[in-house]
């Protein structure tokens, strides 16, 4: 089964916002040699997660993972994100949605952080 990835962010009125995951995105595409890998955008960015969904799907994508490009599980990741997973699944019976955790908590996180320290000390 042809798995495609999800980078799930917020969303922001500065566009170069929305532009950095859409960036991200590609990056992970080419880094991880994965050929199936969106953007998508709770709001105030385009494609929202439905559309993400879609290009996936068109592409014969069955077996989708969302990645949250979110730091720490708040409402829109225990809340909103497993609503419209659940909503998008309704519609598209033949395909498989999951969603990995929020970037929280992973030891890359401690390497980024003490990296900018050491740049900026």
């Amino acid at each position: 089964m042809t798995t495609g990835f999800i980078v799930f962010g917020h969303g922001s009125r500065v566009e170069s916002a929305n532009q950095a995951v859409r960036a991200v995105a590609a990056e992970l595409a080419s880094a991880g040699a994965y050929p199936y890998v969106e953007p998508a955008f709770l709001e105030l960015g385009q494609p929202d997660l439905a559309g993400a969904v879609e290009r996936l799907a068109g592409r014969g994508v069955r077996k989708i993972v969302v990645l949250p490009y979110f730091l720490t599980l708040g409402t829109h990741l225990e809340r909103d994100l497993p609503r419209l997973i659940r909503d998008i699944s309704l519609n598209h019976g033949d395909l498989e949605i999951s969603s990995a955790p929020p970037l929280d908590g992973h030891p890359g996180l401690v390497r980024i952080l003490l990296d900018r320290a050491e740049a900026l000390k």
